[in-house]
This record gives structure tokens, C-alpha cells and sequence, in this order.
């Protein structure tokens, strides 16, 4: 099997977030992938709920510093970086503080609103961004949760031409994380500012609950996995319908091999 380079872009990796069935993945799968022989780049937001300086995370001066417009507003980028020593992996954290400073994952602003929209944006363009500028060329970007559902519509409709990006694969996994999405209305608003149009969310129906976000993200994805043991039966005849390549529950060992040759199958 020919070495991949794989990009991971998470909602939450754990040691730096609590340990969940997302966080203990993102954190492990990359692991195992690397030791198959493969390079590995893992992406999650600097939630304000991180401390900085028990984890030792710190700024990379060299990759922070682009402006990104959403919604024609400006908003600094600042990448930090740590290191899971046991691993030898680093994570890199996707920084701003009017997105990332609160002491929330998804919580709202601090004037009470919901702009998880702009900053889900902000995330998955920054981590895509970030890669560009490291001149790092992945095969394959695998997301996780539905914090990075828009990557597969922003990597398709936006980075389709893109020497860094426009020959990788896309995964999207999904998770029986429906609680925590809340992702609001004026968000085809701001899609549209990136001149993503509508015919290219028509699978969410005008809507932005968590099933609509899942069939953008299965829609568009190259493969799918499913990372908990139930998902919604309606997403499950979804993924049917749309007849994409798919990776059901592996349960939580001994599952590297099968996403190693899932990869290989998509790649």
C-alpha cells in the first residue's frame, strides 16, 4: 500500500478537550495511521475552554497573519501549535478571538447570538488556509463532527481549483452528536458571500438543523464513516441513496486497518 498524506480536521481532539467518542477518535486514528506508514496533520479550533498553558500550545508566527472575510467582515487568523509527545503528532489549533475566546464549544457570542455559521466558516477555511501555506499536499481530508461539516461544500465548490487541494479525497464522519449542533438560519447568507450558490445546498432544504448539515456534508463527500454505533435510520437511507462509498461503526478498537483500507479504497 502507497503511503497517504491525511489531513484531520476535528471538532474536538482529546487531551485538549474532554474525553468523548469524537475526541478519543481524532485523537487515536490519526496515531494509527501514522504508524502504517503514513503522514499525518491534525486541525481543531482553540476553544476558549483550552488551557493554553497546561497543554503548552503556542503561536506559529509564520503561519498566522492571513486576514479571512466572512460575511465581509475581516478576521485574523492566528495558528497555534502542540505536540502530543506520546504520539509524535502536533495538533494545530484554528485561533480568533471573536470566534474562539469564549468559554464554550458551541456556545453563543457574547452578546447572546448564535454564530456558530461564521465561526464552523472560519474553522474549516482556516484549516484549509493553514495547509496551503504549509505547502503540504494532502491525499486524503477526513472531518469530523458536525462543526466541520461545511468543509466538503468549501473544498468543493471553493478549493476545486487549488494546486494544494484540488486532487485530495474527502471523508466526513458522522457522529450521534444532534445535541450540540446549532447552526443558524442566515448561514446560506453567508455562503453566498463565498459565492456558494443555491443549487449546491439544495439537499438541506432551506434548512440549518443537524440532519440538513449531514446530507450537505454525505452529498458532497467522497466516503462516509459512521463513528457512532446508532446514527439517525434517516441519514442511514441517505447515504444509501446517495450511493456513496461507505465505512460503518468499527467499533472503539482494532480499527485501524479498516479505515487504513477504506482510505486506500477512496484514494
Amino acid at each position: 500500500m502507497k503511503s497517504k498524506r491525511v489531513l484531520y480536521i476535528s471538532q474536538e481532539i482529546f487531551p485538549y478537550l474532554p474525553e468523548t467518542e469524537i475526541s478519543k477518535l481524532s485523537r487515536n486514528l490519526p496515531q494509527f495511521i501514522q504508524e502504517r506508514k503514513n503522514e499525518v496533520r491534525l486541525f481543531m479550533p482553540r476553544y476558549g475552554l483550552i488551557n493554553e498553558r497546561r497543554n503548552q500550545l503556542h503561536e506559529v508566527i509564520r503561519l498566522s497573519g492571513i486576514n479571512m472575510i466572512i460575511n465581509n467582515n475581516d478576521h485574523p487568523l492566528i495558528i497555534k501549535v502542540a505536540s502530543i509527545p506520546s504520539a509524535r503528532m502536533q495538533v494545530y489549533f484554528i485561533d480568533n478571538d471573536d470566534f474562539f475566546k469564549r468559554k464554550s464549544l458551541y456556545g453563543p457570542d457574547n452578546k447572546g447570538a448564535n454564530d456558530n455559521d461564521e465561526r464552523s466558516i472560519f474553522f474549516v477555511r482556516g484549516a484549509l488556509e493553514t495547509v496551503k501555506k504549509l505547502r503540504w499536499i494532502p491525499d486524503l481530508i477526513h472531518c469530523h463532527g458536525w462543526f466541520t461539516a461545511l468543509a466538503m461544500i468549501y473544498l468543493k465548490k471553493v478549493y476545486h481549483d487549488d494546486p494544494c487541494l484540488k486532487k485530495a479525497k474527502f471523508i466526513f464522519t458522522i457522529y450521534n452528536d444532534e445535541e450540540q449542533c446549532v447552526m443558524p438560519e442566515e448561514l446560506f447568507e453567508k455562503l453566498k458571500f463565498d459565492n456558494i450558490k443555491t443549487p449546491s445546498v439544495a439537499m438541506m432544504e432551506g434548512k440549518t438543523d443537524y440532519k440538513a448539515l449531514m446530507r450537505l456534508a454525505i452529498h458532497h463527500a467522497h466516503g462516509v464513516v459512521q463513528g457512532s454505533e446508532h446514527i439517525d435510520p434517516e441519514l442511514m437511507a441517505y447515504i444509501e441513496k446517495t450511493n456513496t462509498p461507505f465505512l460503518p461503526y468499527q467499533g472503539t478498537e482494532d480499527y485501524a486497518d479498516a479505515y487504513n483500507e477504506f482510505y486506500d479504497k477512496i484514494v
